[in-house]
């Protein structure tokens, strides 16, 4: 194997966490590795900085581990700390099961990345850590050239684009208007401009929005709230964990299908599904059911319905719930095109609330709002403008008008799109052919490696790890995910590096 291999990693949020974690565990000869980050929240990106610890995540520990093989590695480390605080947070009341605050799993990512770096380091790695973006990347016969535009530009074997997800779209026009927070995160700074007694409407009804709301809760706020979006579908309510292994649905088994046919429908889709749900005695009409209803019913009455349900015994949500993250990259890339163009358009916001469910405690606390007539769930949002007088007109579907004080903004940025800060970057590589964007959002990349692509051709110096792979792997922005795809990255870097062609050969890319 040719030594001194050299690494670029583009972003340092938990897609790299994991990324680095598979790398101190791999059998990749020493070398070196830089990570680029430019802001102040290494290994914790936006998601898991410091911050109000009502803020939490909407998965147990064993969905939240950065350690492949090793579910309990993220408990362990809960319990650790548990046993030098002398307090459990997170555990939640009604289900049982823990969602940590936030903040604390961005002090797990911390640990983890430091740990594996230290490790990396006493096997003989050099580590650096760059404060600054990458703005450029030169694709060169056997290198690939990183650019921040102030210090050198760097050369390395092999890069991998973890640029993480984007601030929330500013839909309606409203930057730099007073009372307007364009990015909410983190809570603990954005909503102390926040008066007790204001009307504060949150643009949005996704997780962003359910944190928005139980920091203000916490807080004590007194004023109104009302959450708007233009179909007012929350995120589903997370029933009590159940341990099960998919059978049917499996990435085995859709890749064995793909091997034979090419290309699977839904109705194929369907048919193991099917097989999953009656091995595991569910129906499956009635989570088809589940999302037929989502745009129909009330929301509030939807809410106070799955909050019924937490301890319901029947599986066929939590199936969908596995299945959609451990099985959705492998499925979708060889599903019919006019297959996934209806999942988009007609069900991709429910199934994701459905797969990415909030806690029982944090949808009993928005249901509490509700009866205490505090929080009202508005739907068709047509608009929202500043007001002369101060504050701002919102306006619904049905004709109603009414005046908030503030308003905050927690639209779900595009799964998929590039973040701000990566546009120059991707700019640069897809004018130099050798990546191209997908249609459905971020970049073309090969399912089994992670790797960009051109034309079709996969490229085997340069990765894309986490949403920057939305459009061709459909779900990548889980824990899980992203500790599965870091696995695939680390196997292919190891793999190509151990038979590099000689120079004059490696014009030609390899295959996927």
């Amino acid at each position: 194997m040719p030594p001194g291999i050299s690494i670029g990693v583009v972003g340092g949020g938990a897609a790299a966490v994991c990324l680095i974690d598979a790398l101190a565990r791999s059998e990749i000869e020493p070398g070196s590795l830089t990570v680029f980050e430019p802001s102040r929240s290494l290994w914790r990106g936006r998601a898991y900085q410091a911050d109000d610890d009502t803020v939490r995540v909407n998965a147990t520990p064993d969905d939240m581990t950065v350690r492949a093989g090793d579910l309990g590695h993220f408990a362990r480390w809960l319990a650790d700390h548990d046993r030098a605080t002398g307090t459990v947070q997170g555990l939640d009341r009604i289900s049982g099961a823990r969602f940590a605050p936030r903040p604390l799993y961005g002090a797990y990512l911390a640990e983890a990345a430091n740990t594996a770096v230290a490790g990396l380091r006493r096997d003989g790695w050099r580590v650096d850590i760059v404060p600054e973006a990458v703005t450029e990347a030169v694709r060169e016969p056997h290198r690939v050239r990183l650019g921040t535009g102030h210090g050198p530009v760097r050369a390395h074997d092999y890069a991998v684009l973890c640029v993480g997800g984007d601030a929330p779209r500013d839909v309606y026009g409203l930057s730099g208007a007073p009372g307007f927070v364009g990015d909410p995160y983190p809570l603990a700074r954005s909503l102390r401009r926040v008066g007790a007694d204001d009307h504060v409407a949150v643009i949005g009804s996704g997780l962003t929005a359910v944190d928005i709301v139980l920091s203000l809760a916490a807080r004590g706020h007194r004023g109104p709230i009302s959450l708007l979006s233009r179909r007012g579908v929350l995120p589903g309510v997370r029933q009590r964990p159940v341990h099960f292994h998919l059978r049917h649905l499996t990435p085995e088994q859709v890749r064995h299908e793909a091997s034979v046919r090419r290309e699977l429908s839904l109705e194929d889709v369907a048919a193991l599904l099917r097989a999953e749900f009656r091995d595991a005695g569910a129906e499956l009409g009635a989570v088809a059911r589940e999302i037929d209803r989502a745009d129909v019913e009330d929301p509030v009455d939807r809410l106070r319905r799955q909050l019924g349900e937490v301890n319901s015994p029947h599986p066929g949500l939590r199936i969908l719930q596995r299945a959609v993250p451990e099985t959705g990259p492998d499925l979708w890339p060889v599903l019919r095109e006019r297959d996934k163009l209806h999942v988009l358009r007609a069900h991709y916001r429910v199934v994701m609330s459905l797969c990415c469910p909030m806690p029982p405690s944090s949808a009993t606390v928005l249901l509490d709002l509700v009866e205490a007539g505090q929080l009202t769930m508005r739907s068709g949002l047509l608009d929202i403008v500043p007001a002369e007088q101060g504050g701002f007109d919102v306006l619904t579907a049905d004709g109603t008008t009414f005046r908030a004080t503030k308003v905050i903004n927690a639209v779900n940025a595009s799964e998929g799109r590039i973040p701000t800060g990566a546009r120059p970057l991707v700019t640069s590589l897809v004018r130099a052919r050798v990546a191209d964007h997908h249609p459905y959002g971020g970049l073309q990349l090969a399912r089994a490696t992670s790797r960009l692509t051109h034309d079709g051709r996969p490229d085997p110096r340069l990765y894309g790890l986490g949403n920057i792979a939305a459009g061709a792997l459909f779900f990548t922005f889980g824990i899980p995910s992203l500790v599965d795809r870091s696995q695939d990255i680390v196997t292919a870097i190891r793999d190509h590096h151990a038979t590099a062609p000689a120079p004059h050969d490696e014009t030609a890319l390899t295959p996927a």
